[in-house]
């Protein structure tokens, strides 16, 4: 008795599911252009999606500075070297190069070896504004480059 009920039972379930792989079927070739419409839209989507997140996610930037410090060096952490307190700003170089407030700021953020993107972000302007105060520091110190530009701050007594 027991096998003749798994037996119907297995039946059953294998008619129930002829019927619906039909019905399936049949579905599929009455609504193929629909389906195939929606598939492709889908896909079409996903790839807009992902390539709109790929173009314009903004992409990390890690800074690593190191710093010696008594022979040892500590990464990821920012060291503060204060100034000397002696250093006291040559006040008649400043005005002789005609730098303004604003530029000797930049030149000592660029003497702290900030990019002009941290330099922006620091002070609060855009990179374009910083690009044009360090072109105007470069050119009233007679630089080429930003180390030179630090060199000769220092040695003109303007920064630290």
């Amino acid at each position: 008795m027991p096998r003749h009920v798994l037996l119907y039972g297995l039946l059953g379930g294998v008619l129930i599911a002829g019927l619906r792989f039909i019905e399936y079927r049949w579905l599929i070739v009455e609504h193929s252009i629909e389906i195939y419409g929606g598939l492709v839209a889908a896909v079409f989507a996903g790839v807009g999606i992902w390539l709109g997140h790929r173009l314009t996610r903004a992409s990390a930037t890690v800074v690593v500075r190191e710093v010696v410090v008594d022979r040892e060096v500590v990464v990821d952490r920012e060291v503060l070297v204060p100034a000397p307190s002696t250093f006291v700003r040559d006040q008649g170089q400043v005005a002789s190069l005609g730098l303004t407030p604003r530029e000797l700021e930049i030149l000592v953020l660029i003497a702290e070896g900030l990019s002009n993107r941290e330099i922006a972000e620091r002070v609060h302007v855009s990179e374009n504004t910083v690009k044009t105060h360090s072109s105007r520091v470069f050119d009233k110190l007679g630089a080429r480059r930003r180390t030179q530009a630090v060199q000769m701050a220092k040695t003109l007594r303007l920064i630290p």
